[in-house]
């Protein structure tokens, strides 16, 4: 148990690690524009059942939603580091240029931090207790707590299509394995993966899905990967290497995948630069006419 809590501290660590990252910064479209209309980003905690743990989490709704219309979903993991407009993702900033050009539905976003034993959060989000228990493990679990437990409560409050083509998720480090495994899972209600710098790596097993995508029937999955070649390499794995191998996999498997390949380290510098065109491929063959 001792370790597994240890790599849940793994990636607050290293996450100031720059390597290549000083060449990756925002573009137009992760900046506030004069003219575009401003959703809104609302914070809450829940206390989860499943988990007996406490999380914050966060609701973006655009500026565009009709209640009368369904609207496409997606789900953060380490929501904290996605909804910050002065982070390196800015994704409520990038959703709003984005839907006001048309070029991605009109989403209602989802930040949902890692559980925590208590209501007593460490500053550091990245800390909660229970990341890697929830993140790293490649089980139902997680996509059971938002598919039964969360997201239910959400979709009372918001019309949210049932589609699971309009049903995004999305995470960086263990968040990104966690993104896909909830997808893996559950393909008849996460469509879509925006994985980065994903540790796909041996923490929990996750070294175990390249040979899994290729050994099991074709899911009906979209994925995005992003890594860095300078992304860690450690006892748990080689990040950059295993992203390579996922791609392979998918490859073989004849999936609908992207891999952005760059020189980053294990951070969110590359993965925030690139987030604007992520989401335009990611959503692109919903926004087909």
């Amino acid at each position: 148990m001792k370790k597994f809590l240890s790599t849940a501290l793994l990636f607050s660590v290293i996450y100031t690690v720059t390597g290549q990252d000083s060449l990756y910064k925002p573009g137009p479209d992760s900046q506030r524009k004069e003219g575009v209309p401003k959703g809104t980003v609302t914070k809450y905690n829940w206390e989860s059942k499943l988990y007996g743990n406490f999380r914050e989490y966060y609701i973006y709704v655009p500026a565009q939603y009709d209640s009368t219309k369904p609207a496409a979903l997606m789900v953060f993991q380490d929501g904290y580091a996605y909804a910050r407009e002065d982070g390196d993702f800015r994704v409520p900033v990038v959703f709003d240029n984005l839907i006001y050009k048309k070029e991605i539905p009109v989403i209602i976003g989802v930040f949902i931090n890692p559980g925590h034993l208590s209501k007593d959060y460490p500053e550091n989000r990245f800390r909660a207790s229970n990341r890697s228990d929830e993140y790293d493990d490649m089980s139902d679990r997680y996509v059971k707590f938002l598919s039964e437990e969360l997201l239910p409560y959400i979709k009372k409050q918001y019309n949210i299509s049932d589609n699971p083509k309009m049903h995004a998720i999305g995470g960086l480090s263990s968040g990104g394995i966690c993104a896909f495994t909830a997808a893996w899972q559950r393909p008849d209600y996460f469509q879509k993966v925006l994985s980065h710098v994903g540790s796909f790596t041996n923490i929990r097993g996750g070294h175990e899905y390249p040979d899994l995508i290729r050994k099991s029937t074709k899911k009906d999955i979209k994925v995005f990967l992003q890594d860095g070649s300078n992304d860690l390499n450690n006892n748990f794995g080689d990040w950059w290497l295993s992203n390579l191998q996922m791609e392979s996999a998918l490859k073989f498997r004849g999936y609908d995948y992207k891999f952005e390949k760059g020189t980053g380290s294990h951070s969110g510098k590359h993965g925030g630069a690139i987030l604007p065109e992520s989401l335009r491929w990611l959503w692109s063959d919903v926004m087909k006419k």
